[in-house]
């Protein structure tokens, strides 16, 4: 017992706990915290103040809906809809791909070696198992489910980049517009230059707050939190405790009896609240759950709460003050720390927001579902911490457009609804199939859950497109141009991996041009880069028509992104022999989650191949030592559909799945050798030959490695419709042309690599 004790005191570490706690301040909840500057204002735009209980019904609406949609929603039940820590939409697409085989993305298709990975949990029979199984199969047998899942996917990813760009601007132009308060004379065109300034000043930071700055910002937000439930407190005691009778939900039926259609127009202005709660999840990737739902409940949500209830207080004593709530509600004293102090508030609660989008892109990236980018990772300790240029200066100037368009908070604020509805909704969606197909809930758990938000949400989302002419019309326009890159780029992707797989060539062929494939086989070893994981790709026959001569060592890579978090190393590579063993030619399926670092160097990469790949043939040569020789046949393809690859740990997957079932590899139990004399024991010949061939491979591993890439340009074909062709032959060109190379993350010399551009028809 003491030693348990003592055990557990070791493992409390209060100097981390508190660095935690900073950290989570500034990263997750930055963006919520921000909202006390202009949910009021907003509000009280569309419901003008006439008496107390005006004031009192929109108060109860503000409590409630941060009761329910942060705190029960996000906080309680979407958190737990992580992918081993990883939070977002795609996280729970990814977690509902790897459940049930509904993936539509290309290179991506569920298999079973991934089951084996040990990113992969078994689930348990529990007895809402059938339920579970009867939704798998619907899921899985119907073509249509499948799109409306990757097309959800896509407009929630493309709202919630919409969210944060709207995020910036309302943030930082509602805590500039204090200034109006402080200096009366101030214009909306000094507010509006400030914030401009503020933001290519934060923009410009990006990429060191992601690791350098994100240490002090921890700091600023918990003084920012105090600081409003210290107000709040100030301003009960200065003006009454009134505004604690709006914790009766009877205001907000008195709210809405009193004037209904402005009411009504006045919930999207209530939802601000909870503007960051989708951040929430999103930023999840940095801390442990429990960590997040106490920082919420103890510190978070009763300071917000203390907030909204001391400018209530303030709005009953001073019913025309309806602009610039918070600000005309601080003590004269306190002022200009606390602008001071707001300003910085917005400033990190917009970094919150661009932290979240760039998971969101690297998770989209890496799923195929957006163009490629170059990734910039910020800290060598913390993998989440990245950093990308390009979106970041996107960001900025779609932030700053919105500002110069909008110029003022209500109709930013028309628009924040709009975006953070959008992803709430598919938040709803996701987590309720979660319910269903993983967690096996009650039947009655999940519908209560469903029918309850999305009703809340879709009643939000009505009033909020009601403003689409005030602003939210702009928001619409920038998502669906998202959603149309996307689109397109994972609808050409598609395209031409299935043109990849159709034109790939034969085994028969392969074998009628033997070992050395009809030309010379140079020492060396040759990566042959694909995107297809099964046969051998089409581009390969044109290495042998026009190079004299071929590596004596070909590997087929093929670069595979899974729906996990992360491969561990050892299960990075997959590899199969392609052919018979005398032709020296090997598959290697490397592995990706979407949360790991791909940009290897070269000879990092060539390294771990090797080694996995002597690996495999050592294990090869003990599994083929231990058979019979009447249960090997050299000449002809086994004829049970169960096939094995090996991993380089040791561990065996079945490639029994869509896609692969038509590659069976074929070893040849009678191995080339010098002597012609007949082995009489099999496990020395084996022996023999594995010392051979790892010889072979040492000396193609000294002569040298070459990268052979095919860099087709992809082309609808004539006989195709008008749109396809508008779609393929320049939308997703432009997007190919202008996005980053796979290969380029992995800084290839150019002697040891060689393209080709060839023109694929789909």
């Amino acid at each position: 017992m003491v030693q348990l004790f003592h055990l557990h005191v070791q493992e409390f570490d209060f100097g981390r706990t508190v660095f935690l706690a900073l950290q989570t301040l500034a990263v997750v909840f930055g963006d919520i915290g921000i909202s006390p500057l202009y949910t009021f204002d907003v509000m009280f735009n569309k419901y003008p103040i006439l008496e107390e209980e005006d004031v009192l019904g929109a108060l109860s609406l503000v409590l409630y809906t941060l009761i329910l949609m942060p705190l029960v929603k996000y906080v309680l039940v979407v958190l737990w809809a992580n992918d081993d820590g990883e939070g977002g939409i795609f996280a729970m697409y990814s977690l509902i791909c790897r459940n049930a085989k509904v993936s539509l993305i290309p290179n991506q298709v569920q298999a079973q070696p991934e089951k084996r990975m040990s990113s992969f949990r078994l689930k348990l029979p529990t007895d809402e198992l059938e339920r579970s199984i009867k939704v798998k199969e619907k899921l899985e047998s119907s073509l249509m489910m499948k799109k409306l899942l990757l097309g959800l996917v896509l407009f929630g990813t493309a709202m919630f980049i919409s969210n944060g760009v709207i995020t910036p601007a309302m943030s930082v132009l509602s805590a500039v517009s204090g200034l109006k308060v402080g200096i009366p004379k101030a214009s909306q065109d000094v507010v509006v230059m400030i914030s401009i300034a503020l933001l290519v000043v934060l923009y410009s930071l990006q990429r060191y707050a992601t690791s350098k700055i994100g240490f002090i910002v921890g700091p600023c937000l918990l003084i920012w939190f105090c600081c409003l439930g210290g107000i709040g407190i100030c301003n009960l005691s200065r003006y009454g405790s009134g505004a604690f009778k709006a914790f009766n939900p009877l205001y907000i039926f008195y709210y809405f009896g009193r004037n209904p259609f402005q009411a009504w127009l006045s919930l999207a202005g209530c939802l601000l609240c909870a503007t960051g709660s989708e951040a929430i999840f999103s930023n999840l990737c940095h801390f442990p759950v429990r960590f997040v739902q106490f920082m919420f409940v103890l510190l978070v949500l009763p300071c917000l709460v203390l907030a909204y209830l001391g400018q209530a207080a303030f709005l009953i004593a001073n019913e025309k003050t309806p602009e610039h709530i918070f600000f005309a509600s601080i003590p004269g004293n306190a002022f200009w720390p606390v602008f001071l102090l707001a300003n910085l508030a917005a400033l990190i609660a917009s970094r919150t927001m661009t932290i979240a989008i760039f998971q969101c892109l690297k998770q989209s990236i890496s799923l195929g579902c957006f163009p490629r980018l170059k990734i910039v990772h910020t800290s060598r300790k913390f993998m989440a911490k990245i950093y990308i240029p390009v979106v970041n200066w996107f960001l900025l100037a779609s932030c700053l457009g919105f500002i110069l368009l909008f110029r003022s908070t209500s109709d930013v604020g028309n628009a924040y609804a709009i975006a953070e509805l959008g992803v709430m909704i598919m938040a709803t969606v996701y987590v309720t199939l979660i319910m269903l197909l993983i967690w096996e809930t009650n039947i009655i758990k999940v519908i209560s859950f469903l029918i309850t938000f999305l009703s809340l949400e879709l009643i939000f989302f009505s009033s909020a497109l009601s403003s689409v002419g005030d602003g939210g019309w702009a928001l619409l326009v920038f998502a669906s141009g998202l959603v149309m890159i996307m689109f397109i780029w994972n609808y050409g992707t598609k395209l031409k991996y299935d043109s990849e797989l159709k034109q790939k060539l034969s085994k028969d062929l392969m074998r009628k041009l033997g070992p050395n494939l009809g030309t010379m086989r140079a020492p060396g070893l040759g990566l042959v880069y694909s995107e297809i994981v099964t046969g051998v790709p089409a581009i390969f026959g044109h290495f042998l028509t026009a190079l004299p001569a071929i590596h004596s060592i070909i590997v087929f890579v093929c670069v595979r992104n899974v729906p996990v978090p992360a491969v561990p190393q050892s299960e990075r590579f997959l590899f199969q022999r392609v052919c018979t063993r005398g032709y020296h030619m090997f598959r290697c399926i490397a592995r990706y989650g979407y949360k790991d670092k791909k940009q290897e160097h070269h000879n990092t990469f060539e390294r771990l191949l090797i080694e996995g790949l002597e690996k495999f043939i050592q294990r090869e040569a003990v599994e083929l030592s231990l058979q019979s020789e009447d249960d090997v046949d050299s000449d002809e393809e086994p004829s049970t559909p169960g096939q094995i690859i090996t991993a380089p740990n040791g561990s065996l997957y079945s490639l029994d799945a869509p896609l692969l079932v038509d590659f069976t590899p074929s070893v040849d139990t009678i191995p080339e050798t010098p002597s012609c004399s007949t082995p009489q024991d099999p496990s020395l010949d084996y022996t023999q030959n594995l010392e051979l061939e790892l010889a072979f491979i040492k000396q193609a591993k000294e002569s040298g490695a070459v990268y052979l890439i095919d860099n087709p340009i992809v082309k609808a074909r004539k006989d195709s419709w008008f749109f396809k062709k508008l779609i393929i032959n320049y939308f997703f060109a432009f997007l190919r042309n202008n996005c980053r190379r796979a290969i380029v993350s992995m800084s290839i010399p150019h002697s040891n690599l060689l393209q080709v551009r060839l023109t694929s028809y789909v």
